[in-house]
């Protein structure tokens, strides 16, 4: 089962924590026949927006960092989850070699995460060393943290078929790379030992738009055995390929798209009598970090937008510009935490939710990405008091029905992975 995250929301909550929570059981064994046919992503994070009216997943991370966010009670939860994952993937593993991103050596936030994650598959049986791709890192570089503890980075070795450390030799490779730029050749065509996740996993091969389009199919069954409208667990996008922002091509269809979707999104909220102003939010198709992304509440925001990136060509993480674009439905956040804006992330390893916090930025509102500098991140503790779902309580009183409904949507959010996943396998697409 979830665990239960201490949440400050003090917005309303419609019918639909109380849809989700009254409709339980049929929700998990829904969950549990999917995972009978699709295999999850080995670990992932999912950003989730909470306006009151509607819960939905905004990014779904596949190379998750930020472990070291997770409260130290979670932890247990992360390693059963471990165990489980790995055991399912290879019951023999005895060594795992975990990849960290490269030029991350002064980012000691970052390399708490490695020793987190560390950390966790050690306690779930596993010899663990972390081995460096980086061309920098060309002899043992031990690195100490903040929190009074270290890290080890090791130069890789590679042979023909099998990559590893000098006197290591792991049977599975964990990433925590993105791959933003691209696939390490010295990543490539390592048949005899597991790579999680795969290659085309990593962000040179997803797209946001075919990541929601796969959430879009998920979420139009799953309503459909809840009874619920799918929009209000779906945020509605456009997207715009071939966009040159340095050239100022393309910028037609990012127009025409993005009036095409708040008038979508307009017609919704008269449906629902919301009175909030819609907005959408225009990001890199492909990329993380938060890098790129403008919010545009009507067409006077697209223009300063265009006249912003005549100056400035918007870059996504790893450097390349951002040549395609996704249009998402905009989704307020009605969470605080002492009154500064604040988004939940929760984390999930292999099927199960393991965790979570909340991203929190003082200096943005309700209707801006939060993923930018000076975010923090303020862990999710637990209520010994109370670790299970309330059914019977009144929606919106209930933390702990508060965050099962969270894990709901992460788990929508990767099992869309899965079948993303699915679809871009080049090994299934060799054979069919």
């Amino acid at each position: 089962m979830v665990p239960h995250l201490v949440t400050a929301l003090t917005g309303p909550i419609n019918e639909l924590e109380q849809r989700i929570i009254d409709s339980m059981p049929a929700t998990e064994r829904w969950f549990r026949l999917e995972w009978m046919e699709h295999t999850p992503p080995f670990y992932c994070s999912v950003d989730i927006r909470n306006a009151g009216f509607k819960l939905a997943p905004v990014d779904t991370n596949l190379y998750p960092d930020g472990w070291n966010n997770l409260s130290e009670p979670m932890l247990p939860l992360a390693v059963q989850a471990a165990m489980a994952a790995i055991e399912k993937i290879c019951p023999e593993a005895r060594n795992l070699l975990l990849i960290p991103e490269n030029h991350r050596q002064d980012n000691t936030f970052y390399l708490c995460n490695i020793e987190q994650l560390v950390r966790i598959f050690r306690m779930a049986g596993l010899n663990v060393r972390v081995g460096s791709i980086d061309p920098d890192i060309k002899a043992p570089t031990e690195i100490a943290l903040p929190n009074g503890g270290s890290v080890l980075l090791e130069p890789v070795i590679r042979s023909e078929r099998r990559l590893g450390l000098k006197d290591f030799d792991p049977c599975t490779i964990l990433v925590n790379n993105d791959l933003s730029s691209g696939a390490p050749g010295i990543l490539e065509d390592l048949h005899e030992q597991y790579l999680l996740p795969p290659l085309h996993a990593g962000w040179h091969v997803r797209l946001k738009s075919r990541h929601f389009a796969s959430y879009e199919e998920v979420t139009k069954r799953f309503s459909k055995m809840l009874g619920i409208d799918p929009w209000l667990i779906n945020p509605m996008y456009n997207q715009c390929g071939e966009v040159d922002f340095g050239n100022s091509t393309g910028l037609d269809c990012l127009r025409s798209n993005t009036d095409a979707l708040l008038g979508r999104i307009r017609r919704k909220y008269k449906e629902y009598g919301i009175q909030e102003k819609p907005f959408v939010v225009v990001k890199a198709n492909n990329g993380t970090s938060g890098i790129g992304i403008a919010t545009v509440r009507d067409m006077h925001d697209l223009d300063a937008l265009e006249e912003r990136v005549r100056k400035v060509v918007p870059v996504r993480q790893g450097g390349q510009p951002i040549s395609n674009v996704i249009i998402q439905e905009g989704i307020l956040t009605h969470e605080r935490i002492n009154d500064a804006v604040a988004e939940p992330v929760v984390y999930m390893l292999d099927r199960y939710v393991v965790g979570g916090f909340y991203r929190v930025h003082a200096h943005r509102g309700i209707d801006e990405n939060l993923n930018a500098p000076g975010a923090r991140y303020v862990p999710l503790a637990f209520d010994d008091s109370n670790l299970l779902p309330e059914p019977g309580k009144k929606p919106g009183a209930s933390a702990p029905n508060r965050f099962y409904m969270y894990g709901v949507v992460a788990r929508l959010a990767m099992l869309a992975a899965s079948y993303e996943l699915e679809a871009t396998d080049p090994l299934l697409e060799e054979l069919g």
